[in-house]
């Protein structure tokens, strides 16, 4: 994933295109197939996770829900599904979920996929995603929850949007030489299990004085929410739907 483009305030980009603006651009493009493929691997790359999660929810093992969700993204590319995308029709997750439901009860196409198993290169499964969207499954099922599928899409898919709105941060601060900073002041934007370190003990650790300390964590929520406020900007298709996206969003994780 690009970092955002780095502002006075904040990290956000006004230029970053939307999902549905790659989608529709790769839907409408004459040219060949492999500039559609590039154009969504960033997409897969960041939202295979709750895919993959509701595959598994379905009933598939963890083998096969990795086979099928690479083989989803090919089937959206071969098939050009993406051209079909209408933005007027609901929300960038709503057709991805349509989309692979259709895909799922689709036989042959499904067959298909776990043939060919995960020959997909332009998609790399990150081992790490796939052993937080299990826990996410068992945290699931444990709980006895009972609204299906896809409530845990919706979980996972808002996971997926703090953890693209955090990496974009995170390469940010890489990128400005303050990588150990990020790392440290991080608990701060995501919680913890732990109590949070105090101002004055974690300012020693750094060699610096709390006052400082307490300007660098309010300045890293700043642009935390910005880099939250970007991501979402980009699954919706306009300016006016990202307080209400992000307001569903934090509904999805309170309460889920």
């Amino acid at each position: 994933m690009q970092p955002l483009s780095e502002t006075v305030h904040g990290l956000s980009d006004p230029f970053a295109p939307t999902h549905w603006s790659v989608i529709i651009a790769a839907g409408e493009s004459q040219a060949a197939p492999e500039i559609a493929r590039a154009a969504l691997a960033q997409l897969c790359e960041t939202y295979w996770p709750p895919l993959y999660t509701f595959v598994r929810s379905s009933g598939h093992s963890r083998h096969d829900a990795q086979d099928l969700t690479q083989g989803f993204f090919a089937y959206l590319i071969e098939h050009k599904i993406y051209a079909r995308a209408d933005r007027g029709k609901g929300k960038f997750r709503s057709f991805l979920l349509a989309s692979l439901k259709n895909f799922l009860r689709d036989s042959r196409d499904r067959d298909q996929a776990l043939k060919r198993g995960g020959g997909y290169d332009f998609l790399s499964l990150n081992e790490d995603q796939i052993e937080d969207a299990e826990a996410l499954l068992q945290t699931h099922f444990a709980s006895g929850e009972s609204n299906g599928e896809d409530r845990l899409f919706e979980r996972s898919w808002a996971e997926a949007l703090v953890a693209a709105g955090l990496e974009h941060l995170a390469a940010a601060y890489r990128a400005d030489g303050k990588e150990k900073l990020f790392q440290e002041l991080k608990i701060f934007l995501t919680g913890s299990a732990e109590p949070l370190p105090s101002y004055a003990d974690l300012a020693a650790r750094l060699g610096t004085v709390a006052s400082t300390l307490r300007s660098h964590v309010t300045r890293l929520r700043m642009q935390y929410r910005d880099a939250l406020r970007a991501e979402v900007r980009r699954t919706v298709e306009t300016d006016a739907e990202v307080e209400g996206e992000l307001r569903e969003l934090l509904r999805v994780l309170t309460t889920s």
